[in-house]
């Protein structure tokens, strides 16, 4: 299989991805290994997000990925950092010889990686990450190569864009829907409250609070036991008043 057919295989792989259709973990994961798959020479890869806004690798092919990147976390410079921040892509091709990042080129030499490629993830202009291709052969990778890498980190990056913009959405939704629904069985507890004592909706809720605080638990499952339970529509007067 050639350069290009791997790339090629490679692209369309990400243009099919179904977003919905995994976790973003799991897209993140796929993306890495496609990336490892499609261009030539890359021995491990690895993501570099930020994660509260420090910089972070998110996932890996191999567990010397996030050893070599923490160097270069440590000391604040580094191809795949640069990557990130500039925009562009930065090759080594001798971790031996090259000087622009010492702290980086030692580690990773030290780790058998011989030469690496760190291309940037970009999102209409926005950089949202770097892609890091490393290689235990020197010279691994040459113009052609960083090209085919440009290429595919362009699509990964509209992956990975459209996963996050998904999951994200879907955890505000997930959360709404939990909050309506705790507000739902709340209403309905008070409605029985208010039948069984004769309350207004007022006081109702206020009965929940206060067996929320004695009993120490939710008011939402305070709520929950009510509306499911007949014997326990009412729940227990405070302290202060049977005394």
């Amino acid at each position: 299989m050639s350069e290009y057919d791997s790339i090629n295989q490679g692209l369309a792989a990400l243009s099919s991805f179904v977003v919905g259709g995994s976790t973003l973990g799991e897209t993140l994961d796929r993306v890495a290994a496609l990336a490892v798959d499609s261009v030539a020479g890359a021995d491990l890869a690895g993501l570099t997000l930020l994660r509260d806004g420090k910089p972070n690798t998110a996932v890996f092919t191999d567990p010397t990925s996030p050893e070599i990147d923490q160097a270069q976390y440590d000391s604040g410079r580094g191809p795949c950092l640069d990557a990130f921040r500039n925009g562009v892509a930065y090759r080594i091709d001798s971790t031996a010889d090259d000087e622009r990042w010492p702290e980086f080129s030692r580690t990773a030499l030290a780790a058998g990686i011989r030469s690496t490629l760190s291309l940037p993830l970009m999102v209409e202009d926005e950089s949202v990450g770097a892609l890091n291709l490393y290689s235990r052969g020197a010279a691994s990778f040459d113009e052609v190569g960083e090209k085919v890498g440009l290429a595919f980190a362009s699509q990964a990056a509209v992956a990975l864009a459209n996963a996050q913009a998904y999951w994200g959405a879907k955890d505000v939704a997930d959360q709404l829907h939990e909050a309506m629904k705790s507000r739902a069985v709340i209403e309905q507890a008070k409605g029985i409250l208010m039948a069984a004592q004769g309350c207004d909706p007022d006081q109702a809720f206020d009965l929940l609070v206060k067996a929320s605080q004695r009993s120490n638990r939710k008011l939402r499952d305070i709520a929950q036991e009510i509306v499911a339970n007949p014997q326990r529509r009412r729940p227990d007067p405070p302290a202060a008043a049977r005394s």
